[in-house]
């Protein structure tokens, strides 16, 4: 291969590279700023270590054209409108890339974020339909000792099956000093329900926000019977009504992944 062909060479692999850094950053940027979940464990740190091997293949490039002295005068006129126009032909396609990128990496972290809601969906459904006398338990509260610490070791045995199960709840609606509030017990509690101190209902209220008030309102006032599922920055909550003989309860799911689920 003679000097000429290895500049030529040596220019499709340095603008194919500067092309790949700008759409590498590009997507990077947007996924850390929108915190999109999109590539599995595995893609993400290939992804992120592809970067290396970008500015091999620039560096390389570079170092052929210094080599070879890519200071060569334009031979034509005629020459230099051809390179003009294929140039604006290219920075076309480079800028009509974009979108394209954008659609693929929202569509990706959609696809990702339904993936994520059809297991926990799965997960209440196992729950509900597979633990009748474990739901017995849980949906005849009362705010004891026994009934708490029960509660504890049912959602223990529920987290601990799978190690993919994600975090397990149970919110129930309840009053102190006459305001309602909402309680949440999990699979753990900081306290120790053997001693001689007693359980406070205030250790175990739920802070929401306004939508999630409203919606667990809807459930607990109005006999709403549908889930409410939310993802934002790969953290997802799963809200699973249940009712039974007239008593209502919410099981809740949360999780959070850095990673999503497209990909091996």
């Amino acid at each position: 291969m003679n000097a000429k062909n290895l500049v030529k060479l040596s220019n499709i692999i340095g603008i194919t590279s500067i092309v790949l850094l700008i759409y590498w950053v590009f997507t990077f940027t947007i996924i850390n700023v929108f915190g999109l979940k999109v590539f599995k464990e595995n893609l993400t740190e290939t992804f992120y270590l592809s970067i290396l091997g970008i500015l091999a293949l620039m560096i390389g490039a570079l170092i052929i054209n210094i080599m070879f002295n890519l200071t060569r005068i334009a031979e034509k006129h005629n020459l230099d409108e051809s390179v003009t126009k294929s140039t604006k032909k290219s920075g076309l396609l480079l800028i009509i890339g974009f979108p394209i990128l954008l659609f693929l990496l929202f569509g990706g972290d959609y696809l990702t974020s339904k993936k994520k809601e059809q297991l926990l969906v799965d997960a209440a459904k196992s729950i509900v339909e597979t633990n009748i006398k474990k739901n017995n338990h849980l949906i005849a509260y009362e705010f004891t000792e026994g009934w708490i610490i029960k509660t504890e070791e049912i959602l223990q045995i529920l987290s601990k099956k799978d190690k993919n199960f994600p975090q397990v709840a149970v919110i129930i609606k309840d009053t102190i000093s006459s305001e309602p509030v909402f309680l949440q017990f999990t699979n753990y509690y900081s306290g120790s329900l053997t001693d001689k101190i007693y359980p406070a209902k205030k250790d175990f209220i739920r802070a929401t926000t306004q939508e999630e008030r409203d919606y667990l309102n809807s459930i607990f006032r109005d006999n709403n019977t549908t889930y409410r599922y939310s993802s934002h920055d790969g953290r997802y909550e799963l809200f699973y009504p249940y009712y039974m003989d007239g008593k209502k309860m919410v099981i809740y799911f949360s999780e959070y992944q850095r990673y999503g689920k497209i990909g091996s």
